[in-house]
């Protein structure tokens, strides 16, 4: 039996318990049907039904905030080692089902093994570093006055939402979680309705590891019934949210009746810039894997490639024959590299592009063309003779679709990189030090890597710049929008009051 055959063995042993019973919401520790019945979850391997999936809408999420209302306060009081005990806890449950988990994120999204494999694991070190952070996450300063001694500490902020997509669900969703949950806030979570599958996982892990019932919710459901309500509701204080842009702009509305804060990571159309002087064959490790792995569906994905004119035909020449020899299949498959696409909604507007390019102007060197009649099987694609004011060059396909373009000098490098609405990550490959302080300087990105491709350092900010979102995740960064700030000043001595109506 082939390793493929294995995993897929594997796969059904843990999928027929959702076949059987389907992804129910889970509110305050309980098995809840969707107030609008049930929606289909298919794979995008073979457009197979996975499972029923609960349909929820505005009063599965008031009963979902109302637990994690009515379970705050004691989350909020117990005390921090216990707090940090249970965190590690759930870190130790997802490691122990961590294969489990990533075989459901597969056949799920489509994503392939060579990735997933390690997305639970990254998911278990998420609870494990804010676990580390819980005990001193409400420390303050003390800052001294002439007359006062004031001091400051945190507080958690109270019921929070968490809204999560569909491209490395477990991965993200802890992201926000853990930290929420480390910081003394409760959660009621919406996933994405294309990928509900280890978001039961993960509230199951974590009641079991002795979250108390209510400090976690997930209620599942489409956007316009369930996030809508979530970002309405007047329970929850706060909305941290990982999607596409024009997503995050209408959860800034709706919250704004409640005066909700909110953490939005949001799309990218991120630039690698390659100059001549890099050393050519890692810039060209990293531009494959930053475009191609995730099946190009991650929000700090290099999609545009700027490349240094006098480089460019040799560069582009070596990434073509890297891109014809991706290897595209069954997800569960280990020598898989990219799987198929999250969903026909997502595949149809992927492939569009296609033409798109061709309309533009720009040729397509590699790929541009589908594999499979039975799922969103996509060939890695590469365009181009492109210029960055094509349509391939501005708006985000988020698929495994690379843009190259040429340039001339630093100075024409620097305004094609800024020449985008979005500003979430950028990539330089340069070996000029100088070259490179001055360019990052002036490059508008959240977040930018020299010489590397995306290495997350968890104690380090993350988050982008104009479209790209609003607000940091990491370190203390997380806990900053968690929690509140909170001063108090004490008398020192007896200073002069100002005395009125005397």
């Amino acid at each position: 039996m082939s390793t493929l055959e294995q995993n897929v063995k594997k796969l059904y042993r843990h999928l027929d318990r959702f076949q059987s019973n389907g992804v129910l919401n889970r509110i305050a520790g309980q098995d809840r049907a969707g107030s609008l019945g049930d929606f289909e979850n298919f794979s995008p391997v073979d457009r197979s039904t996975i499972c029923q999936v609960a349909r929820g809408n505005t009063n599965d999420i008031d009963a979902a905030a109302t637990a994690a209302a009515d379970a705050f306060v004691d989350w909020r009081d117990m005390a921090a080692k216990e707090r940090q005990t249970i965190l590690i806890r759930i870190a130790e449950a997802i490691e122990a089902r961590a294969e489990e988990i990533a075989l459901c994120e597969c056949w799920d999204t489509g994503q392939a093994l060579k990735f997933m494999s390690k997305a639970a694991l990254r998911g278990a070190e998420n609870f494990r570093y804010f676990a580390d952070q819980v005990v001193q996450a409400r420390d303050g300063q003390h800052l001294k006055s002439p007359t006062l001694m004031n001091i400051t500490t945190r507080v958690p902020i109270g019921p929070v939402g968490v809204i999560t997509p569909w491209n490395t669900p477990f991965m993200l969703s802890t992201w926000k979680i853990a930290p929420a949950l480390a910081a003394g806030c409760t959660v009621v979570h919406k996933p994405a309705e294309a990928s509900p599958l280890t978001a039961r996982l993960l509230v199951e892990i974590a009641e079991e590891a002795g979250l108390p019932k209510g400090v976690l919710n997930t209620v599942n459901g489409y956007g316009e019934e369930v996030g809508k309500a979530l970002c309405e509701h007047p329970k929850i204080r706060a909305i941290a949210f990982v999607g596409e842009s024009r997503t995050g702009s209408l959860i800034t509305k709706q919250g704004a009746d409640t005066l909700k804060r909110n953490h939005l990571e949001l799309g990218g159309k991120n630039p690698v810039i390659v100059f001549e002087d890099a050393d050519l064959d890692r810039a060209l490790d990293a531009v494959i894997f930053m475009i191609y792995s995730i099946n190009g569906e991650r929000c700090t994905s290099s999609s545009r490639l700027l490349v240094q004119e006098t480089i460019r035909e040799e560069f582009e020449a070596k990434l073509i024959e890297r891109v014809n020899n991706i290897r595209v299949g069954h997800p569960l498959d280990p020598e898989t590299e990219v799987g198929p696409l999250i969903s026909e909604e997502h595949f149809n507007k992927v492939t569009s592009y296609f033409e798109v390019a061709k309309q533009d102007g720009a040729k397509i060197a590699a790929g541009g063309e589908v594999l499979d009649d039975e799922g969103y099987f996509v060939r890695p694609t590469l365009f181009t003779n492109a210029t960055n004011q094509m349509r391939i060059a501005r708006e985000e396909i988020f698929g495994p679709v690379l843009t190259s373009i040429s340039f001339s000098t630093e100075e024409e490098a620097l305004q094609l990189a800024n020449d985008t609405p979005y500003g979430l990550t950028g990539y330089l490959w340069t070996n000029d030090l100088t070259r490179a302080l001055r360019f990052t300087d002036g490059l508008e990105a959240g977040m930018i890597w020299v010489n590397s491709e995306n290495v997350r350092h968890l104690p380090t900010p993350f988050g982008g710049l104009k479209a790209s979102g609003i607000g940091r995740d990491g370190g203390d960064w997380s806990f900053e929008f968690y929690m509140e700030q909170k001063h108090i000043g004490f008398a020192t001595g007896q200073h002069r009051i100002t005395r009125l109506g005397v």
